[in-house]
């Protein structure tokens, strides 16, 4: 972006940028180091395999929306919105969230996740629009919890803080939104 100095937004971004893919590379590396030092922790192939692409595309969304904009407070609501889906994916694939990971009703943490996604598009990835589309899936993930509570008492805790995660993101996408300059009228 034209304008931006290295000790400035662009200095910050890399920095994100170290600490996204950084991050990655570090998560990839504990489940095997931890097959190295802790009995019982026996990963397949296969579960390297998945576990490395699903960072992988956590650390490209990442690397996507750090790239859609200058501001520090959408990036860094961007970071959360795809931290807070990758949480929610790996609780769900890795043990389930509600019950065992073979339980139906965990699909809909996942509806949860698409709700952000589509929304996200809807709104052009906007910051004022993020804001909303972010509120509206902190809703949705407070209604997984209230549904999980006929099964288990405990998940509306995991299941709030999914929601402070889509909060804490709307929050950082409002801040980005005031930053913006008004659009004059035509």
């Amino acid at each position: 972006m034209a304008g931006i100095t290295e000790d400035g937004a662009a200095g910050a971004g890399r920095w994100l940028r170290r600490l996204v893919w950084g991050g990655a590379a570090f998560a990839w590396l504990v489940p095997l180091g931890a097959q190295m030092f802790v009995p019982g922790a026996l990963w397949t192939p296969l579960d390297f395999i998945v576990w490395g692409v699903m960072l992988l595309v956590a650390a490209g969304l990442c690397e996507v929306g750090l790239r859609l904009s200058g501001d520090l407070a959408y990036r860094a609501g961007m970071v959360v919105a795809v931290g807070t889906s990758f949480l929610i994916t790996w609780s769900n694939l890795a043990v389930g969230i509600i019950g065992d990971e073979d339980n139906p009703l965990n699909q809909m943490f996942f509806g949860v996740i698409a709700i952000a996604i589509v929304g996200a598009f809807l709104v052009r990835f906007r910051p004022k629009g993020m804001a909303l589309v972010m509120a509206v899936t902190a809703a949705a993930q407070f209604g997984t919890g209230f549904a999980a509570l006929a099964y288990e008492q405990f998940v509306f805790i995991i299941v709030g803080v999914f929601a402070l995660g889509w909060l804490l993101s709307a929050w950082l996408f409002r801040e980005a939104a005031r930053g913006e300059a008004p659009v004059a009228a035509a």
